[in-house]
């Protein structure tokens, strides 16, 4: 009589590997302290940088301008309007540009798998943003203090108008993040394109003093009406009604996402170029 064979047991199975609770944000947390330590240095120097540039830009436009004129264009205080024309503008820029050079700034961490492009654009982000965001209430609290205003803060408006000049930054940075290293020339001409913009944002005057046809061009420029938005927030005399936020939020979404779908296809490549 022959022995029947001995129940096998099922073999269990294989536990899923899981990717550790948020890695994510754990990747993106030590990008930022990585970039603080990199960028602004372990002193407050790389800090105080940050503020002195605004603060010198502001006082040669009051020194230059307040010689020519008596007032000017909206207020009383010449280092409050440009202030409010120059700081959004600053923001954007820095953050835009330091965006434009993640992929080289972050191309040895990226090799790894946890570390994707979406958490070195935000880790940037965040660090750019919250330190703008310091610097220019620094700034802005600075000239209320030894200055007089008479403005009327609207502190909706204004933070409307530094949400929209985030997410512009946002999004035209990453835009500029694969654009920078598929095409090398293209960091050259971005940096000579930023020449003009400064002086088409409405930084030296308001947007309502532009004589047609020309105003219809510089309307086009999303900074304009930023810049609109937040002076509008200082002064509740200025409707300013050429502003449009569904605009601003266009450029930036579409610049963004564009940006993110191509960095998805191609950024592999990017990173052995």
């Amino acid at each position: 009589m022959t022995d029947l064979p001995a129940p096998q047991r099922p073999r269990p199975r294989p536990s899923p590997r899981t990717l550790p609770r948020f890695a994510t944000l754990r990747a993106i947390t030590a990008l930022i302290l990585r970039e603080m330590s990199t960028t602004y240095g372990r002193s407050p120097g790389g800090y105080l940088w940050a503020v002195l540039e605004p603060v010198a830009g502001i006082a040669l436009l009051t020194g230059i301008f307040s010689i020519g004129f008596r007032s000017p264009a909206l207020g009383i205080s010449f280092a409050m309007f440009y202030a409010t024309g120059m700081l959004p503008y600053l923001m954007f820029a820095d953050i835009a540009g330091k965006l434009a050079q993640t992929l080289n700034y972050s191309r040895q961490l990226l090799i790894y798998p946890r570390v994707t492009f979406v958490d070195a654009l935000v880790a940037r982000f965040v660090l750019n943003m919250m330190t703008q965001l310091l610097v220019n209430y620094i700034v802005l609290g600075g000239i209320l203090l030894l200055f007089e205003t008479r403005v009327v803060m609207d502190g909706l408006t204004i933070l409307k108008a530094y949400g929209l000049a985030g997410l512009l930054a946002l999004g035209i940075g990453t835009w500029n993040s694969y654009m920078t290293v598929r095409f090398p020339v293209y960091q050259r001409i971005w940096s000579i394109a930023m020449r003009p913009l400064f002086l088409l944002s409405c930084i030296f005057f308001i947007f309502d003093t532009i004589p047609q046809p020309y105003s219809d061009y510089v309307w086009f420029n999303p900074l304009v009406h930023i810049v609109g938005l937040m002076r509008r927030g200082f002064y509740p005399n200025y409707d300013a009604p050429y502003v449009s936020e569904p605009y601003v939020l266009v450029v930036a979404l579409v610049s963004m996402v564009l940006g993110l779908m191509l960095l998805r296809r191609d950024h592999k490549m990017l990173l052995e170029m």
